[in-house]
């Protein structure tokens, strides 16, 4: 998957990023990304993930998490994302120790005209206490500019803070220290309405953090990572109050299949449709401290549990065929013969590729949107040692073929474009399927 240039443009010292993503997982391409924070506010999905960074030396812990600012990121349709820069960084916050290398895992809220931003990191001296405390930056609009806070949140020592509001119009801070804590919010939102309470209902043994509780038809959710054997699984609790009892109820996500050891989640509601935001370590498969967000629709079932998520690289939303369609982000692939890799390992950033090496071996990418006009052309960057041919096909491997591609032997890569009769309007899967035994490599196909 080859990564667009990017565009930015200057607004004082803030940077605008748009970043095409086309709702493929992960969903930002030119950094890694962590512990996403997603919330709606207006027509828009606001995300706001930490940022991780790769430690150097005298820049954090070599060999472990590593994170000195946060960015975040809107989409009005969760495919085309735009980055609006740093909003926070640790030497600009009064009581932040400058040097800490730690804004862990943030959140955001909207409340009478503001919006807070909470946030973990280590404080400068011990008059805050020890270890993490939890700090506040609030600004007039979800992009910033934010201002912090001059003092962290009293009574408030952990990570990982989760803001929740109530529909009686009661605030609520979440957050995680070796158990998860909960308690009321002033109006203010800066200060604490109550003592901190241990959410002590959920499963007895193995870490616990991460805490994000929304409420359907009813029912508050707790959600929540747990290391119940190694690694860490996305699980929930319901109750029918913010502070609970709760009642372990189920698993959201498994354990990550490649043994990234964390996750970290948030869950929206957005033009009638949920999804869970998640992570994983795309982009560093054999380190996982530096990870990236991903983002796949969730359901429930008629009883109000919640039907387990299984990631996918595909992700949400539909992408137009006039732009790039990364196949490599496949929504199915053949059991023999079709594979992915990175372009180049060496600056993985630039995405990944699609090798079709056995015959008939096929990629499937779903909902395509072909417009009313009518479509002349394919384009495809593909590379192939010996030459190659494939075949493009709708709905599935045995569909209607709408373009034979003939790839030049030699192995660099080419865009190669083909005129074709048309594909009719409305939204389908595509298929890129390997005709004839010489080994094909696909980067990206796009209709005109």
């Amino acid at each position: 998957m080859k990564y667009r240039k990017l565009s930015f443009v200057f607004f004082g010292l803030i940077v605008l990023l748009a970043i095409n993503t086309f709702a493929q997982n992960p969903l930002i391409r030119n950094m890694y990304s962590a512990d996403p924070s997603a919330r709606v506010f207006g027509d828009r999905v606001y995300v706001y993930p930490s940022h991780d960074i790769l430690a150097t030396e005298g820049h954090g812990r070599i060999g472990w998490f590593c994170m000195e600012d946060y960015h975040v990121f809107s989409s009005a349709n969760l495919t085309d994302w735009t980055d609006h820069g740093v909003i926070i960084t640790q030497n600009k916050v009064p009581w932040v120790k400058p040097d800490s290398y730690s804004m862990w895992a943030p959140d955001c809220i909207y409340r009478s005209g503001k919006y807070y931003f909470y946030f973990p990191t280590t404080p400068k001296d011990s008059t805050y206490g020890r270890g993490f405390t939890i700090g506040v930056a609030v600004a007039d609009k979800p992009e910033g500019p934010y201002v912090a806070e001059p003092t962290p949140i009293k009574n408030v020592h952990g990570i990982d803070p989760n803001v929740f509001i109530d529909k009686d119009g009661q605030a609520y801070l979440f957050w995680a220290g070796g158990n998860i804590y909960g308690a009321k919010l002033k109006d203010n939102m800066l200060e604490l309405a109550t003592e901190p309470k241990i959410l002590g209902e959920l499963p007895g043994k193995g870490l616990k953090e991460g805490p994000y509780l929304f409420e359907r038809n009813g029912i508050y959710y707790l959600t929540y990572p747990h290391v119940e054997n190694k690694i860490e699984r996305l699980e929930y609790a319901t109750g029918d109050n913010p502070l609970g009892p709760f009642k372990f109820t189920g698993v959201i996500m498994d354990e990550s299949p490649t043994g990234c050891w964390t996750n970290h989640q948030s869950i929206i509601r957005f033009k009638n449709q949920w999804y869970l935001f998640y992570h994983h370590n795309d982009y560093s498969p054999g380190f996982d401290k530096a990870r990236s967000i991903r983002a796949d629709s969730l359901f429930f079932n008629a009883d109000g549990t919640i039907r387990k998520v299984i990631p996918t690289l595909r992700g949400t939303g539909v992408t137009e065929s006039s732009q790039q369609i990364q196949i490599d982000r496949y929504s199915a692939i053949s059991k023999e013969g079709a594979s992915i890799d990175f372009l180049d390992t060496f600056n993985r950033f630039l995405g990944w590729k699609a090798i079709l090496a056995k015959r008939d071996a096929w990629i499937q990418y779903n909902a395509v949107e072909f417009g009313k006009k009518a479509t002349k052309s394919v384009s495809v960057r593909a590379a192939s040692a010996t030459g190659a041919t494939i075949v493009i096909r709708t709905k599935d491997a045995s569909g209607p073929v709408i373009a034979e591609v003939n790839i030049p032997k030699g192995g660099d890569w080419r865009v190669i474009k083909k005129t074709i009769a048309g594909v009719p309007a409305g939204i389908k899967n595509l298929v890129v399927q390997l005709k004839g035994d010489s080994e094909a490599e696909v980067d990206w196909i796009l209709f005109e």
